[in-house]
């Protein structure tokens, strides 16, 4: 395994004192059962018994079953629940080969989808004799800024065209189906799954569907966060421009060409990278978005040549730093890890909100800085937790979800302190799969324009 992917030791024997501890934590978990329209129970209290492996599943039936066994209900007809406790998961840190570039696309002012790279933009800062750059992070925001349209709702749209232009490279000749990965996603759905562990705010709600042997997983965003997104404050809209804005004080749209801090700002131009991965036993497809590329980077290949730009309040004290790691750089190490980005360039802004700093993090160092700041006396993350949660997550949608339809959505659901259930349902407002799409997939043919 890489030496990017390898972020923690594995941890000490101490399995013994885990699983006492994990008993009592399960124990005193209290789970109120749901019932579907036809009455069958969708989320039960979990067991108190706990497997060997302190990061297996656990099944909602009172009593033992393991989730290792044929995927199928119990007798009583209830489905299983999967449990988010972090001491569940303190196993080694699991196997994972280096996220690899399998494609690209972009998409225009329009936010139009073209099978190209023009929207990929280059790294370019200011020169190191310039230590105080002085970016101005609200110069245009009023004149030159086209916001994010709230009323779109792309799914896995984008995705999805990418994979039925190219669907013959991913083809999987020896199981005969038509593409030779287990899931297909996008990076931000697995952003919050990888991050669940230790999310204490929102939760969360991803379709999924079963289609020629291949998992999609899209999110469900609730028309109630629609409205807040809408609702929110002038302050919030301005963070979220000053974010785009830096990216333009520090890319250039050609390779030796050089920033144009006064272009509009525009949130939906993008370019995105196809990623493949294996996690555990699961192979994944995923889209994500890229800020730019590093011409000088020392892996020139993608996604290593990939660069991340963050900006945030410069740091004004030890206890805002604790914080600042414990709370918002699990957030970008997990974005940032799943795509394989070795570097993230943070721009740290003055209350003027002018940058006054720049940064260089590296991605496999996150969780070990954490570590140093918060301690573990004070409940810090821990990477190898989230990807053991992240992988088990993974093994139970493949139990739960057997019946390959396209348009039968499994619908798993998560809030804070509470355990991942789902709810099954057909022909639905949840169906999710493009009628053009699975008409493609089925016919095996290429697509040119959709």
């Amino acid at each position: 395994m890489g030496s990017f992917l390898s972020t923690e030791k594995p941890y000490s024997q101490t399995r013994k004192r885990n699983r006492r501890d994990d008993e009592d934590n399960l124990r005193s978990q209290r789970v109120k059962c749901r019932r579907s329209d036809t009455g069958t129970p969708l989320s039960c209290p979990v067991s108190p018994s706990v497997s060997e492996e302190p990061f297996k599943l656990h099944s909602a039936k009172v009593g033992r079953f393991s989730l290792a066994a044929p995927r199928q209900r119990t007798d009583t007809g209830i489905p299983f629940v999967l449990p988010i406790s972090p001491s569940l998961y303190e196993g080694p840190f699991p196997f994972a080969w280096h996220p690899v570039e399998v494609g690209h696309f972009s998409l225009d002012a329009q936010r139009c989808y073209c099978g190209d790279d023009h929207q990929l933009c280059y790294y370019a800062p200011p020169s190191s004799s310039i230590p105080f750059p002085r970016f101005d992070l609200l110069d245009g925001y009023h004149d030159r800024y086209v916001p994010w349209n709230e009323g779109l709702r792309e799914g896995l749209g984008k995705v999805l065209k990418w994979i039925a232009q190219n669907n013959k490279q991913l083809q999987d000749k020896e199981k005969r189906q038509p593409l030779n990965v287990d899931y297909v996603t996008l990076r931000g759905h697995l952003t919050k799954v990888l991050t669940t562990p230790y999310e204490t705010r929102q939760g969360w709600q991803l379709a999924v569907s079963l289609f020629c042997g291949t998992l999609y997983l899209s999110e469900i965003v609730p028309e109630a966060v629609r409205r807040q997104r809408k609702q929110c404050s002038e302050r919030a809209k301005q963070q979220t421009y000053m974010g785009y804005k830096f990216e333009k004080y520090m890319c250039a749209d050609t390779q030796n060409g050089t920033p144009d801090p006064s272009a509009v700002v525009n949130t939906h131009e993008a370019f995105c990278t196809v990623i493949q991965v294996q996690m555990g036993s699961h192979s994944l497809l995923f889209s994500a978005e890229v800020d730019c590329t590093d011409p000088q980077s020392p892996w020139p290949d993608p996604p290593g040549c990939y660069m991340e730009l963050k900006t945030t309040r410069a740091m004004q004290s030890c206890a805002h730093r604790r914080n600042f790691y414990k709370y918002k750089m699990i957030k970008w190490w997990a974005q940032s890890f799943l795509s394989g980005v070795p570097r993230i360039v943070v721009g740290y802004r003055d209350d003027m909100d002018s940058v006054v700093e720049l940064k260089t993090i590296k991605t496999a160092s996150i969780p070990k800085t954490a570590k140093k700041l918060i301690g573990e006396e004070q409940n810090c993350w821990k990477a190898k937790v989230c990807m053991n949660f992240f992988v088990s997550f993974l093994d139970f949608v493949k139990k739960v979800v057997t019946t390959d339809d396209p348009k039968l959505v499994h619908l798993f659901e998560w809030e804070p302190e509470g355990p991942v259930s789902y709810t099954v349902h057909r022909d639905s407002e949840y169906t999710f799969l493009p009628e053009w799409y699975v008409k493609a997939i089925k016919r095996g043919q290429s697509v040119t324009s959709v």
